[in-house]
């Protein structure tokens, strides 16, 4: 499993969701699953230019928190739940004052939801 070890990791995963049209294109990549999106599909449910979400999608690549890939004539992002379990790992790793709380166990990726 991938490990958030640094502050500066988790902050850099936390500010580019920190902004609203990222954070609904994040959110619209966990609902989607592990088939992903197309930028074109994204920008027509979420509303936003397409310019615009090009931006906000490189914001959250560079963050980790989504990857694209080529298939065709199209890019497919997908989010990066890895990174996303990671982040929350990190997040609650010293929760309940390190008494090991009983926090519900994260899920691995979109098909054990």
């Amino acid at each position: 499993m991938e490990k958030i070890t640094s502050e500066a990791e988790a902050v850099k995963a936390l500010a580019a969701l920190a902004q609203v049209h990222r954070l609904r294109a994040f959110r619209a990549l966990i609902t989607a699953g592990p088939q992903g999106l197309t930028p074109s599909s994204m920008a027509a449910a979420l509303g936003i230019a397409g310019s615009a979400l090009s931006f906000h999608l490189k914001e959250l690549v560079h963050a980790g928190l989504i990857s694209s890939e080529s298939r065709g004539r199209n890019l497919i992002y997908r989010a990066n739940f890895d990174h996303m379990n990671a982040l929350l790992v990190y997040l609650t790793e010293h929760c309940c004052q390190g008494a090991g709380c009983e926090a519900a166990p994260l899920r691995a990726n979109c098909a054990t939801c």
